[in-house]
């Protein structure tokens, strides 16, 4: 795949990053995209492997190793390097329903699978899936798809995050008239209030979402599934509803003081800044501002990343960063070999904008929060935390030990919790009267999606918990699979 001898002739390159100082200036995206010579150039490294493991989508300890929507890497890496970018569109689209989201905002379980990895730098292969796509939308290669015949059957999708307009689509395909209840302003879901701007910019979900009204699928916004139109009203109008609201309950930090003014969750500090960035570019105020203030995110994933750059741009005084796991090792270690994702230690592109503006790493590792403190006008002014380290229980499980002499004080005007979510909305659950799992999720077995309520399926985080982009999209098309089984007793979609 590629040119045979490419991977040795050839650096991995990247499409580069806008300069850090410069780009904390705006709310565009990061990254400048390669030229179409050096793009092709970076294909060529795909190896001829024999057995790739990059469209894998295997789990290994708890982790994916490979595409979990099985993407044809090799196949349309191949058809890259050969300037052959229709032919290595379609051969994208056949598993991924939006290579410009995952190409943005992917972790890519793909590269840390890519055989050229264990002994080089992996292929460039996000960066290579979304060249694709763009290079589709900008020939007209994309277009509307409107069935040539309709099936008569009409599916409500709940929720327009990934995986809600995966399923849409899907359906939308092979012929059912789709309904996308969302009930924030604009569709989306996560694409649009959860990530930054930044990480992806909101034109290119309109423009998706956009491409979906033209061919043919409904969007609802501003509407509550469970509230604002009943479960009772949504099963008499339509044939069967797949709920794909997402994993929305924020985990929450129950210490002293919690009540204090200035402590929000990450989601909401996130969303509202978005919110207010589409309505007025900021000029309406409505959204949690960190300009001149001392900022500190609980929480070491992505979001936290993504709080303490969108601090930076508000103009934070300072910014720090609390995780309570280890720091990662910068390799490798031998109890995480390849083809397993790889737990190393990254600098992402928040982390690189604090050490150009305060000149360190924002993040502090090994470290818990124990207490709030808070002023006279219940503004939280403080975090005392202490220091701890990992040991093993009788069980082998690890669980983390306080250090004694370990305290600290931390200034701090604004905290962000950004520990990740605890499952759905409980309120539609509670609607719906659906059936959760052990761990809080909607209970619907894998590849079946099928929920105790009779016509109701559900997919996405909301089902399997707080995950990836990648593994939405892949639910959404499943269930999109097992809808169009139940409508018409077969299915043809993949």
């Amino acid at each position: 795949m590629g040119k045979t001898t490419g991977f040795m002739e050839y650096k991995r390159q990247e499409s580069p990053y806008r300069d850090e100082l410069e780009r904390i200036k705006d709310w565009n995206e990061l990254n400048n995209p390669l030229c179409e010579a050096d793009r092709i150039t970076q294909a060529s490294r795909c190896m001829d492997c024999g057995t790739p493991f990059c469209h894998s989508g295997i789990i290994f300890n708890g982790l994916p190793s490979g595409c979990p929507l099985n993407n044809l890497i090799p196949e349309w890496n191949d058809l890259l390097y050969h300037g052959m970018w229709e032919e290595a569109l379609y051969r994208l689209l056949k598993t991924n329903n939006f290579p410009e989201f995952t190409g943005k905002v992917c972790p890519s379980p793909c590269e840390g699978a890519c055989t050229l990895g264990i002994t080089s730098p992996q292929v460039t292969i996000r960066n290579n899936e979304l060249a694709i796509i763009e290079k589709g939308f900008e020939e007209g290669w994309i277009k509307p798809f409107i069935p040539v015949k309709r099936s008569g059957k009409k599916v409500a999708v709940i929720g327009s995050g990934p995986s809600g307009l995966a399923c849409a689509e899907q359906l939308n395909k092979v012929g059912h008239l789709v309904t996308i209840y969302e009930k924030a302003d604009r569709p989306g879901g996560l694409l649009t209030y959860g990530i930054p701007n930044m990480k992806l910019d909101k034109k290119f979900v309109k423009r998706r979402t956009d491409l979906m009204e033209k061919s043919g699928i409904t969007f609802v916004l501003n509407t509550e599934a469970g509230k604002d139109i009943t479960k009772e009203e949504l099963l008499a109008t339509y044939d069967s509803i797949v709920i794909c609201s997402g994993s929305t309950t924020p985990r929450d930090l129950r210490i002293d003081n919690r009540d204090a003014s200035g402590i929000y969750y990450a989601v909401d500090y996130l969303s509202s800044n978005t919110r207010s960035l589409l309505s007025s570019n900021h000029e309406d105020g409505q959204y949690i501002n960190a300009k001149g203030l001392n900022v500190i995110v609980i929480g070491g994933g992505d979001t936290g990343n993504d709080c303490v750059a969108t601090a930076i741009r508000q103009g934070c005084k300072s910014i720090r960063q609390f995780e309570i796991m280890p720091e990662a090792a910068l390799e490798r270690s031998s109890d995480n070999p390849w083809p397993e994702f790889p737990k190393v230690k990254k600098v992402d592109y928040g982390q690189k904008e604090a050490i150009a503006v305060f000149g360190n790493d924002p993040r502090e590792y090994n470290i818990s929060t124990k207490s709030f403190e808070k002023n006279e006008d219940n503004q939280v002014i403080a975090l005392n935390t202490v220091k701890v380290e990992w040991s093993k229980d009788y069980d082998g499980r690890f669980f983390p030990r306080e250090i004694k002499g370990s305290e600290e004080k931390y200034e701090a005007d604004l905290v962000l919790l950004a520990m990740g979510f605890v499952g759905p909305d409980r309120s539609l659950v509670e609607a719906f009267g659906i059936t959760l799992d052990g761990r809080g999720n909607i209970k619907a077995e894998y590849k079946n999606h099928s929920t105790n309520v009779d016509k109701v399926f559900a997919a996405g985080d909301t089902r399997r918990g707080q995950s990836l982009v990648v593994w939405a999209i892949r639910e959404g098309r499943e269930a999109a699979k097992q809808v169009d089984t139940f409508l018409m007793g077969s299915s043809n979609l993949p």
